[in-house]
């Protein structure tokens, strides 16, 4: 079935994938046109991948990409991955509402833009036979699965010549200058003449049968292996030169068919003009090869995984494109409220992109067009974009731009430009690459706006749990300071409170729930409202820890939360504490060094119904400073614990400072890991003043 689809649409690669519902992976079952090293990257797609086999069963219809240029713009990876012009369709195979796989078909790009009557009713009929054929098994209980190592058919045999025309031919081709080699699709000669077997420094009966590589190891390149996979995917002839170990420099000439490809090996000689070919290996801008351009960007695509932002977006792509194609400058555009905004930029004037940002979608730019239509744009000169443009106004001295959609699936996240100094013919394969590029840039667009607005919203969130303000009571000093964790560890459970409990008495709570999500910061909203209502109703901090922790234990979270409270009494000038399992308070009397307060540590909150908490006193002189402090303030792998509470005592003791915000800030500024925190830190300072106000 596949074969004859193969030959009935002209197609030279086909493919069956077989859908491996458990895990959710499609298995390559059968191809035809593909050669093994080729074909093995290929062999398992995740259901999840942007590529044209997975589209076609996940949105169960056919998935048609005629130009590598528009594989780049949809399924950027995948135009990376097969950076060579082609055309491919890719059917679903269902019976019913049940899917079994995938068809995939590629044609050579002089393929017309659209699939002809014929072609879709072939494909039409092996889906629908394929789909019968796997339901008929399914049915009598020995269903078709693939093995994952798929079957490779031959392609279709031309016609045997006759003997004596074949002795014709190879007469021809060795009274050439030129050495002349066949090799199949797993690039073993089938035929060799005579100077091309002086070329390798063998006798044609030492070359038939055996792998090109095998004989010439020096041809094991990257540019020419890149040069060979261009042929047989693009159908296209493909150039490119190798110096062998004895210094001779030759070119190679690819000509492809399904059935193999003929090398055409002709030696250079110093100073002789060449014939010049359309197809050669260089990409980018400055000649580089191929494959040197492409290990760039696998390194981009690894690096864009990574960014958190899109200032870091916009540095990998300074870091890794910018450099390869001579970009002097880009920039980034969302559309937000029906108009263009600039949320990046590297090389570009300020100023000139304040005269950008904000336009409505509906001035005519080419940055708008690319926003409304995912539509890339290539101005080789400033007069290409003129013609364009007539009302266009130079603003700065580029001079020529590429205009990228950011796309993820069919939504359009973003534009960017690429603006070069000088005038810059975009090659068709530069414009897929560069398109492609903004693929994958636009993921990762997608993914980090999408982390701001979540990141945004989760510390919104808890900043509303948190006491907007701290009540203001008579001979006490506060001062509360909430630092979040590094971007990517999530929201916390930190928290902190005051509590007006008299006129001349409080209550002071710290606390940390565990874990880094909503939930952790939902269940800190719960536990400071118990805390607060017990609190106020007179009972001593062990009594409130104790309701505390059976309320947790009722609600069952599963989560564990660490609790210190604090009574103060201003007029009698002492606290009482109570601790569920929280690093312990520090204590800085007037004109003494800080000490740590010994409050008796009970287990944390949400473990034991039974748990107590018992209490204990000390005094609260003027003038002393209590800081009260969660772990993020003190902890760090390998450190322990005790000995990091003691150092921050002995840093409190040595602090000078003017008010207690200042000194919430050096004790801030004490904390380990202070540009990448692993966690949150909620600090809450309290002094005794004899003088109220």
């Amino acid at each position: 079935m596949l074969a004859q689809a193969v030959r009935d649409t002209g197609a030279h690669i086909g493919a069956i994938y077989l859908l491996a519902e458990a895990t959710q992976v499609l298995l390559m079952d059968t191809e035809i046109g593909l050669p093994a090293q080729i074909v093995k990257p290929w062999t398992r797609v995740r259901m999840n991948v942007s590529a044209p086999v997975a589209a076609a069963v996940r949105q169960r219809h056919l998935i048609w990409v005629p130009s590598h240029q528009e594989l780049a713009s949809r399924f950027p990876r995948t135009a990376l991955s097969l950076p060579y012009p082609f055309a491919t369709a890719a059917a679903p195979v269902q019976t019913g509402s049940r899917v079994w796989g995938s068809l995939v078909l590629l044609w050579p790009v002089s393929h017309p833009s659209e699939l002809a009557p014929s072609e879709l009713e072939v494909i039409d009929l092996a889906c629908h036979k394929l789909g019968t054929l796997l339901q008929q098994a399914a049915d009598s209980g020995h269903p078709l699965r693939s093995t994952g190592e798929p079957r490779v058919l031959a392609p279709a045999q031309t016609q045997e010549p006759d003997p004596q025309y074949a002795l014709a031919a190879a007469d021809y081709l060795n009274r050439l200058h030129e050495g002349c080699v066949a090799l199949n699709l797993e690039g073993r000669i089938t035929f060799a003449s005579a100077t091309a077997a002086d070329v390798f420094g063998k006798n044609v009966a030492e070359l038939l049968g055996k792998s090109l590589w095998e004989v010439a190891p020096w041809l094991q390149d990257p540019v020419f292996d890149d040069r060979c996979r261009a042929a047989v995917v693009s159908q296209q002839t493909t150039c490119c030169t190798a110096r062998g170990p004895d210094g001779r420099k030759f070119e190679f000439c690819l000509y492809p068919d399904p059935s193999g490809i003929s090398l055409r090996i002709t030696p250079v000689v110093a100073g002789h003009p060449t014939q010049q070919h359309t197809h050669e290996p260089g990409l980018g801008s400055d000649g580089l090869p191929r494959a040197d351009v492409f290990y760039n960007f696998l390194h981009m695509a690894a690096a864009l995984t990574r960014a958190l932002n899109v200032r870091e977006v916009i540095d990998v792509v300074a870091d890794h494109v910018m450099p390869v194609f001579k970009v002097q400058a880009m920039a980034i555009w969302i559309s937000e409220g029906g108009k263009m905004r600039v949320i990046g930029s590297q090389g570009y004037d300020p100023d000139v992109l304040d005269l950008f940002d904000g336009l409505p979608l509906t001035s005519p730019t080419p940055a708008e067009h690319v926003l409304r239509t995912g539509e890339p744009a290539f101005f080789a000169n400033w007069s290409e974009l003129r013609q364009m443009y007539p009302y266009a106004v130079r603003y700065d001295q580029m001079a020529a731009w590429a205009y990228l959609p950011l796309a993820v699936s069919d939504d359009i996240v973003g534009a960017c430009v690429l603006a070069f100094g000088q005038p810059h013919p975009f090659t068709a394969e530069e414009r897929a690459t560069l398109t492609a590029l903004a693929g994958l840039m636009g993921q990762a667009l997608d993914r980090v706006l999408l982390y701001d607005t979540k990141d945004r919203l989760a510390h919104s969130l808890q900043a509303t749990l948190l006491p907007r303000s701290l009540p203001e009571i008579p001979g006490l000093k506060v001062a509360a300071r909430y630092v979040p964790a590094t971007r990517g560890v999530g929201i916390g459970g930190d928290f902190y409170d005051l509590i007006r409990l008299t006129d001349t008495s409080a209550a002071a709570v710290i606390g940390d729930v565990q874990g880094h999500n909503m939930t952790a910061a939902a269940l800190m909203g719960q536990v400071r409202t118990a805390i607060h209502a017990h609190a106020v109703a007179g009972v001593s901090p062990g009594d409130v820890l104790r309701h505390t922790n059976r309320l947790l234990i009722d609600l069952d979270t599963d989560l564990f939360t660490s609790c210190l409270l604090i009574h103060f009494d201003l007029q009698l000038r002492t606290l009482c504490a109570a601790n569920a399992g929280h690093p312990l308070p520090l204590m800085r009397p007037p004109k003494m060094p800080a000490e740590v307060i010994d409050v008796p540590a009970g287990l944390v909150l949400g473990i034991d119904p039974d748990a107590d908490y018992p209490t204990v006193q000390a005094p609260f002189p003027p003038g002393a400073v209590v800081v009260l402090y969660t772990d993020g303030l003190v902890e760090t792998p390998g450190t322990d614990l005790d000995n990091a509470i003691g150092d921050l005592a002995d840093h409190l003791t040595r602090a000078t400072y003017e008010n207690l915000d200042q000194l919430s800030g050096t004790l801030l500024d004490y904390a380990p890991h202070t540009k990448h925190r692993a966690d949150d830190i909620a600090l809450l300072l309290l002094e005794h003043r004899a003088n109220p106000g």
